[in-house]
């Protein structure tokens, strides 16, 4: 389901992965800011996709030219975590400038 959040979305909230920190149900739980402020340093522990791409110098990784890496189709396919190309879709339409999220399953 694509939401588009236009003027409730805050750019600082945008993960590095492609999810969207300010519709996060473990913001509120955990009070995490979002990966942005955290510096890659998670309530759950270091992520290496944030990590990566703040070294690099991207506001998220659909700015960056090897989008998407091996780490991103990880997360993507991983069990518990995968979307089935909601990440990917999001990372895009970032990089497009389109202030839209669609919400990961």
């Amino acid at each position: 389901m694509k939401i588009d959040i236009g003027k409730e979305f805050d750019r600082n909230m945008i993960a590095k992965c492609g999810t969207y920190c300010g519709a996060c149900e473990w913001k509120a739980k955990t009070g995490c800011p979002g990966c942005k402020v955290c510096a890659s340093k998670m309530f759950w522990g270091e992520c290496d996709k944030a990590k990566c791409c703040m070294e690099r110098g991207y506001e998220h990784c659909g700015q960056c030219p090897d989008m998407p890496c091996q780490k991103l189709l990880d997360l993507f396919a991983d069990p518990e975590h995968g979307d089935k190309g909601a990440r990917l879709r999001n990372l895009k339409n970032w990089a497009a400038g389109n202030d839209v999220y669609e919400k990961l399953r």
